[in-house]
C-alpha cells in the first residue's frame, strides 16, 4: 500500500509521511507565453534592463520565459527582438549594431527596431521577403535609467503610466537591478509582509535598519485604487510611526524610508524604493527599479549610498547572494529568506497565520487580475496614464500621540493608522506636487489635540 500524502505533519519525527511534494500554484507562478499569469503580466509595461547596460553590443535578455536580444542602434533607438534571426535562426547577440537597426552576422539580413526587414543582401532584387516577413519585436521606451518593454497584444498597448513618485521634490532616482534565482511571486509578496521586518531585519540577527523596526506593529491591509497597501503603526516613546507600503498591480512595489527610526515628527515622507519584480522565467526573477535619494528618506547616519546602486547591487544589506555564505547564515537578508523557499514556493505546504494576511490578500487580488485577463476582460487596476500624474500611497508619518493610562494603546495605534490612511488614500487632494503639500498639511492638522477619542 502506498503512503498517503499529507500536507500537514501531525506527529513528532513525522517527515516520512510527507515525502510527496505537491505541485506549485501554476496559475500564480508560471509566466511563459500563453500561461494565465504570463498573459496578465504582458498587459503592462515591464522594465527589462538598465539603460547603462546598453553599449555598442547587443545584450541577451530573457523575460517572461522568452529569449530576446536588446540593443541601442547607432541612431539611438532601442530594439527588443526575438533572439533568433527569422532567416536561419542565428542568435542576434552576434549581430552588428548599425544605423537604424541590427544586422545578422550569418547572411547580413538587417532588421529595424520594430522588426521590419530592411535589407536581405543575398536575395535577388525581386525577392518579396522584406514585404511579407517580420522579425519578432516588442516596443520599448526609456525612462529613469530603465528600459521598458510592452510584450502584450499590440492592439491594446497602453500608455506608459507616470506615477507621482517619479516627480518628488529634490529627489534623485538611481537605477538598479538584481537577479534572484527563484519565482517572482515569493519576492514580490515580501512587500506585504511587514512582520518579516520585525524578525528577519531586527530581532533574529541584529538591527539592520533601526531599533524601531523590532517593535511588532499594529497592522492592517486594505485595497487601494492601484492595488493594496499595508498600514503599520508602532509606538516610539510619545511618537507613533505610521508606515504604508504600496502594491501597484501587477508587479510594482513602493517601500518607504529604509532607515526610518520613528524618533522625530514628520508627515507624508515619500518612497525610497520604486521597484518591479519581473519574471525572467518560472524560477528566475529580475528585481529592477530605482532607489530614491532625498532628504525625507536618506539615512541620518549616512548609510545611503548612490554609488552602491547599479547592476547586481543596492545600498542596503541582504539583497543579493554575493556575501560569504557563512555570513549570510549568521545574518540572513531578504535574498536568503526568499530564494531558500525553493525555486517556486509550494503554497500547499504553507501554514499561514495572522501575520500572513497581507500575503493572502495579495495573492487573491493577483489571481483576480489573472482570471479577468483569461476571461477577456480588462484587469481591475490602472494600466496606463490617466490624466496627469497617478497618485501613489507609500509614505511614512511620525506623529506625537502620548500614551495615556486610560486608553487602550493598541486601539490608539490602530486609529492613528486608519486616520492617516484615510487622508492619503480616500480624500481628494488633487495630483502631483500640490497633492504632496496638501496631504502633509492635512496630516499635520489632524494631530492637533484632541485626537483619536474613539479608542478612549
Amino acid at each position: 500500500m502506498g503512503r498517503e500524502h499529507k500536507k500537514t505533519i501531525r506527529q513528532a519525527y513525522g517527515l516520512y509521511h510527507r515525502h510527496r511534494i505537491p505541485a506549485e500554484d501554476a496559475e500564480l507562478t508560471h509566466v511563459g507565453p500563453e500561461t494565465p499569469c504570463g498573459e496578465y503580466l504582458r498587459r503592462f509595461w515591464q522594465p527589462v534592463a538598465m539603460s547603462s547596460e546598453l553599449g555598442d553590443l547587443p545584450v541577451v535578455v530573457r523575460i517572461l520565459g522568452e529569449d530576446l536580444v536588446l540593443f541601442r542602434d547607432k541612431s539611438g533607438r532601442i530594439g527588443l527582438l526575438d533572439r533568433h534571426c527569422c532567416h536561419r535562426g542565428t542568435s542576434l547577440e552576434f549581430g552588428i549594431v548599425e544605423e537604424c537597426g541590427i544586422r545578422c552576422c550569418y547572411h547580413g539580413w538587417k532588421f529595424h527596431v520594430d522588426g521590419r526587414i530592411i535589407e536581405t543582401p543575398g536575395e535577388p532584387a525581386r525577392s518579396k521577403i522584406k514585404q511579407t516577413t517580420f522579425q519578432g519585436a516588442y516596443p520599448t521606451l526609456e525612462f529613469a535609467g530603465l528600459v521598458f518593454a510592452y510584450m502584450g497584444p499590440p492592439e491594446i498597448r497602453p500608455e506608459f503610466p507616470y506615477y507621482d513618485a517619479f516627480d518628488l521634490p529634490e529627489d534623485k532616482m538611481v537605477a538598479y537591478s538584481l537577479t534572484y534565482p527563484c519565482n517572482w511571486l515569493q519576492i514580490f509578496e515580501n512587500v506585504m509582509d511587514p512582520a518579516h521586518g520585525v524578525f528577519l531585519h531586527t530581532r533574529i540577527s541584529f538591527e539592520q535598519f533601526s531599533p524601531a523596526w523590532g517593535e511588532l506593529p499594529v497592522t492592517e491591509f486594505r485595497e487601494s485604487p492601484l492595488g493594496m497597501v499595508y498600514i503599520t503603526s508602532r509606538r516610539v516613546g510619545d511618537l507613533v510611526w505610521v508606515r504604508m507600503n504600496d502594491i501597484i498591480l501587477p508587479n510594482l512595489a513602493q517601500a518607504g524610508a529604509i532607515w526610518e527610526a520613528g524618533d522625530r515628527a514628520k508627515a507624508f515622507t515619500r518612497v525610497s524604493l520604486t521597484r518591479w519584480t519581473v519574471p525572467i522565467d518560472d524560477t528566475n526573477s529580475l528585481v529592477i527599479g530605482v532607489r530614491h535619494f532625498n532628504e525625507g528618506v536618506n539615512d541620518p547616519q549616512g548609510r545611503h549610498d548612490e554609488a552602491a546602486c547599479g547592476k547586481e547591487k543596492v545600498d542596503f544589506l541582504g539583497q543579493t547572494g554575493e556575501r560569504v555564505y557563512e555570513e549570510r547564515q549568521r545574518i540572513p537578508g531578504d535574498f536568503d529568506a526568499q530564494v531558500s523557499q525553493r525555486p517556486i514556493t509550494i503554497h500547499a505546504l504553507e501554514h499561514l497565520g495572522a501575520t500572513d494576511r497581507g500575503v493572502s490578500m495579495l495573492r487573491r487580488i493577483i489571481r483576480k487580475g489573472i482570471r479577468a485577463v483569461a476571461a477577456g476582460r480588462e484587469p481591475d487596476c490602472i494600466r496606463s496614464e490617466t490624466s496627469g500624474r497617478i497618485s501613489t500611497y507609500c509614505q511614512d508619518s511620525v506623529v506625537r500621540v502620548p500614551q495615556r493610562a486610560n486608553r487602550n494603546d493598541e486601539l490608539v495605534l490602530r486609529d492613528v493608522g486608519r486616520a492617516i490612511a484615510r487622508i492619503v488614500i480616500d480624500e481628494d487632494h488633487g495630483t502631483g506636487r500640490d497633492r504632496l503639500v496638501r496631504v502633509e498639511r492635512k496630516i499635520a492638522a489632524l494631530l492637533q489635540p484632541p485626537i483619536f477619542t474613539a479608542a478612549e
